[in-house]
């Protein structure tokens, strides 16, 4: 095995007690009850005790690299990859906060799929932008190429200087010194954020310039391993950038260090911050942070939860409830009976979950314009619930009642899936249960493989 080139940033604040900060409970205010005296002293007690043993405030890498004295990018240009999810736990703007730094120097943004603004819906290119109020260019990392260029890294003025958009005086950056990573990631292989990242340390190896993560919170937990581990190279696409599973419990921090030491041809001079106060157990509502849309069809975590399962409707006619205000958890086609389908899986009683006859008619995307009968997931026990197996179930389920309407886009389904050796069983209404064990056994490897890098407990 490979040495791993890592150097982990852990920010130390024990001089300040603020390593482990907990949520402050107010006391009562001035004139309230009747002795005040007494309400103040009782109020500060209870107060102090609630602080002593209340639970961590959870700071994210964001949070952890504003709060450093001196920051680790003092003197430094600096480029960042983020999205609107590159917010501080009291959603102030990251790029914003970079940018009024003295100490540092922000001199470029990067955007992955749906852009830094995040406007751009899935699959759409993202041009070259400039951004007035930052002035700043706003490079796209998901248009004509998905990996920094060379350029991008090192001759930023020569690239964009005279490109539309940009004042005649803008002040332009040659090059950056460092690449920082700041975006919330869902938990999923097949969400290209994690693709964005990989390309990004490639390119940063190639071009001599060190990478620097965020980390923030695996909103599905750090804990349940789920689906096909992606066999690699033959699946290797920016929804399947590295042999991971579906669902891989990794935060984005632990998957820089694992692919940096285990799949990178070139390791890069590779920094995460990590999050404090974070454990893998909790769920993302645990945590307290605010959820940001990572993209437009990511609305809640709620959709992250069953993301990992449902986005393999995307390799088939089924509409994944693109163009409703629940992408993800709707489901169904406009030749599917809503009740029929629903009693059907809801008899498979699967685990942590709950299905609901649902109609919907979808404003882009499959199926656009028309009535489609299908059902909603409800996950009742995230701890139970698997997306992946509920979702190769719901498939199994439809091509069983409705075998000559349901088809399969064979080579964007394995893609997702990570292997082709899944839908064929669908395909012809074979027995999951090799597929599944074989995925089993697959995870316990990858769960083997993956301990090293793993940061929080």
């Amino acid at each position: 095995m490979r040495a791993e080139a890592v150097t982990m940033s852990w920010m130390d604040h024990s001089s300040e007690n603020t390593s482990v900060c907990p949520r402050r409970i107010p006391g009562p205010r001035a004139g309230t009850w009747v002795v005040l005296g007494v309400s103040l002293c009782w109020g500060a007690l209870i107060s102090s005790m609630l602080r002593a043993e209340g639970p961590a405030e959870i700071r994210t890498g964001a949070d952890q690299l504003l709060a450093a004295d001196p920051s680790p990018l003092r003197g430094k240009r600096v480029g960042l990859i983020t999205n609107p999810t590159g917010v501080t736990r009291d959603l102030q703007s990251l790029a914003l906060r970079l940018r009024q730094r003295k100490d540092f120097e922000l001199v470029a943004l990067y955007g992955p799929e749906h852009g830094v603004r995040g406007n751009a819906q899935a699959g759409d290119k993202v041009g070259f932008q400039w951004d007035p109020v930052l002035g700043l260019p706003l490079f796209s990392l998901y248009g004509k190429t998905f990996k920094p260029t060379g350029p991008m890294l090192t001759n930023i003025a020569g690239m964009v200087r005279g490109s539309p958009g940009i004042p005649t005086n803008a002040a332009l950056a040659e090059r950056i010194d460092v690449l920082v990573f700041d975006i919330q990631d869902v938990g999923s292989r097949a969400y290209t954020y994690v693709g964005t990242l990989s390309k990004a340390m490639e390119a940063c190896a190639e071009n001599g310039i060190p990478i620097h993560v965020l980390d923030r919170p695996n909103p599905l937990g750090g804990v349940v391993l789920e689906g096909s581990v992606l066999e690699a190279p033959q699946w290797v696409s920016l929804v399947g950038i590295q042999p991971i599973p579906m669902r891989h419990g990794m935060t984005v921090g632990e998957l820089a260090r694992l692919f940096n030491a285990r799949f990178l041809a070139r390791p890069a001079a590779l920094t995460v911050t990590p999050i404090t106060g974070w454990t893998r157990s909790m769920d993302f509502v645990q945590t307290g942070l605010p959820w940001v849309m990572p993209s437009p069809n990511m609305p809640t975590v709620d959709t992250a939860r069953v993301y990992p399962g449902q986005v393999l409707l995307e390799g088939t006619n089924l509409s994944e409830g693109r163009g409703t205000t629940r992408p993800f958890e709707l489901f169904g086609a406009p030749w599917i009976q809503g009740r029929e389908l629903t009693d059907a899986l809801n008899a498979l009683r699967l685990p942590g979950v709950v299905f609901r006859e649902a109609w919907f008619t979808p404003s882009f995307s499959k199926h656009r314009g028309e009535l489609c009968g299908g059902s909603q997931i409800h996950v009742t026990d995230a701890s139970r619930f698997r997306s992946v197996t509920t979702t190769l179930r719901i498939l199994e389920t439809v091509r069983r009642r409705y075998p000559s309407q349901l088809t399969f886009q064979g080579s964007t389904f394995d893609r997702l899936m990570g292997t082709a050796t899944v839908r064929p069983l669908l395909e012809s209404g074979a027995d999951l249960a090799p597929a599944l064990a074989r995925m089993d056994l697959d995870l316990k490897a990858f769960e083997t493989l993956r301990q090293p890098y793993l940061l929080y407990p």
